[in-house]
């Protein structure tokens, strides 16, 4: 796949539609895998994400082509969503969502990063452990994890 160019920027309203298509293309392709169970974000209201908690898009050509939602808890942050669409995957933007949600929360004084992502994605563990990410519980559908952010 050719390079894609694409950059990040602070979500605001009118990228709800563009980023719930995004979110819905991204988790689509692991449906079969899952037997049909749909995934939490492809029934969120983006809207009301982007107007309550801190969202970031990646764009390229003005199209919304990846997204990360952040939630400031009292002793971490919690990576609520990120996600890239299936076409732009390989092309660094999970990695620069990633770094970006990391430098966030470092920028506000936290210490550590958490997310949750379902057992049978096993790329994306991967992905995250490949990112210093380490497991810390699973139960049967949800694998929880943890970052220490270097100060």
């Amino acid at each position: 796949m050719n390079q894609k160019s694409w950059r990040i920027r602070k979500a605001i309203v009118d990228d709800a539609k563009g980023l719930k298509k995004c979110m819905d293309l991204a988790y689509t392709k692991y449906l079969d895998r899952l037997k049909g169970e749909r995934l939490p974000p492809m029934d969120v209201d983006y809207e009301d994400e982007i107007t309550y908690f801190p969202v970031w898009v990646a764009e390229s050509d003005k199209e919304i082509v990846g997204g990360l939602i952040l939630m400031f808890e009292d002793d971490y942050t919690t990576i609520a969503n990120v996600a890239v669409r299936p076409d732009f995957q390989g092309t660094g933007i999970g990695r620069g969502l990633m770094d970006l949600a990391e430098s966030e929360a470092k920028r506000r004084g936290y210490l550590e990063l958490r997310l949750a992502t379902h057992v049978l994605l096993t790329e994306n563990i991967s992905f995250y452990h490949h990112l210093g990410w380490s497991e810390i519980d699973r139960d049967d559908t949800r694998v929880y994890m943890r970052k220490t952010i270097d100060v």
